[in-house]
């Protein structure tokens, strides 16, 4: 079913360009320590929920203005609903203390969203696809305390309400068993590890991050809940051979385990406009997920860049890992950076993946705040 988007950025028309005070408002016109804001009006057309109107903004600072070491903190809402009852609410922030001495991390969401439903494992069939409507509740935090120049142990604790329902009555959805497919609760807590060696966490252009999240859900709630293990690995290099070239690159992975079967909310999915660029988020679902990519990024001139990248990636179930499964995308993409002091950016990729036997080639337009990774 296509989707018509139409997004219009406030303060991007040429008429905004041409008028000093909206640039000056909107936009870093020099390279000096301040605060920025960006926001994005967004309207959108589906079938599924009607017209979708709200909006996005990314907001940057300092918590510490006479810290010149000090990282820049963000917070990124989003706020929408449509005609038809769907809407989708979320707020996260990423938060860094004087000193760069604790790092916080907070995140709350509430879905009521329609998505397709294409069926578990790495070979589902566009032909299966089904319209599912997800409820979606999410609390999560996480604090971590700088111990020595570059490492950061820390713990977290994150709680998640979901439920599901098929929107056609004996649907795909509908007549395929899963466990705890109508949705349910778990309560995850955190301990993580993060080494941190970048110049800078909003456009990187060297050092290395790796963080390893491990969390254990409980059995809090007797019934329709998770009771297992969540295991998260991020790693990231970046490399600056010129001035105006940046290769980065990130390898990603997602393992769930438990002792009894895995919840149908639990499967990790592959796809969105981070990494596996060109995949419908959840065309691809199961146990596990890992996946690399590599980007090459040119920037020109101070205000835009030009990015081209590759990946490959996978999910499976337990124990059923194989190279011979991996799944390609590419794409590329452009960038407009509103603030010159964070090299904060307006960000449009496109990409590419694999072309099952019989099927349109998986590709996905992207317009995002930030980099990717």
């Amino acid at each position: 079913m296509k989707k018509i988007l139409l997004l219009f950025l406030l303060g991007l028309s040429l008429n905004g360009f041409s008028q000093k005070k909206l640039i000056d408002k909107f936009f870093s016109p020099d390279t000096n320590r301040h605060n920025s804001f960006l926001p994005v009006p967004v309207i959108a057309y589906t079938q599924e929920a009607g017209f979708e109107f709200g909006g996005a903004g990314l907001y940057s600072f300092y918590l510490d203005k006479t810290d010149s070491l000090i990282r820049p903190s963000q917070l990124y809402g989003l706020a929408y609903t449509s005609t038809k009852g769907q809407s989708q609410v979320s707020i996260r922030s990423d938060l860094w203390s004087r000193g760069n001495k604790w790092h916080h991390l907070y995140d709350a969401r509430f879905y009521n969203l329609p998505f397709n439903f294409y069926g578990v494992g790495d070979a589902t069939l566009r032909s299966n696809e089904d319209k599912l409507i997800q409820r979606r509740f999410r609390l999560n935090a996480e604090v971590e305390r700088q111990l020595a120049k570059s490492y950061y142990p820390g713990l977290g604790v994150e709680f998640e309400s979901q439920s599901f329902r098929d929107v056609e009555l004996g649907g795909f959805y509908n007549n395929t068993p899963f466990f705890d497919k109508d949705g349910g609760n778990f309560i995850l807590f955190k301990i993580t590890q993060l080494i941190d060696t970048r110049n800078t966490n909003i456009y990187t252009t060297k050092g290395f991050f790796t963080r390893l999240r491990y969390g254990y859900a409980p059995d809090f709630f007797k019934q329709q809940q998770f009771e297992g293990t969540l295991f998260t690995l991020d790693s990231r290099y970046f490399y600056t051979p010129h001035k105006k070239f940046t290769i980065a690159a990130q390898g990603f992975m997602e393992a769930v385990s438990s002792k009894r079967e895995i919840p149908f909310y639990m499967l990790r999915q592959m796809g969105n406009d981070q990494i596996m660029r060109g995949y419908y988020m959840g065309r691809y679902r199961d146990e596990n997920y890992a996946a690399i990519q590599a980007e090459i990024r040119f920037r020109p001139v101070d205000r835009f860049g030009l990015v081209a990248f590759g990946g490959t990636g996978t999910v499976y179930a337990k124990n059923n890992f194989s190279v011979n499964r991996l799944k390609p995308n590419y794409g590329i993409g452009g960038r407009f950076f509103f603030d010159l002091d964070k090299s904060l950016a307006l960000r449009v990729d496109y990409g590419f993946g694999e072309k099952p036997l019989g099927e349109k080639r998986n590709s996905g337009l992207y317009i995002s705040l930030g980099e990717s990774f």
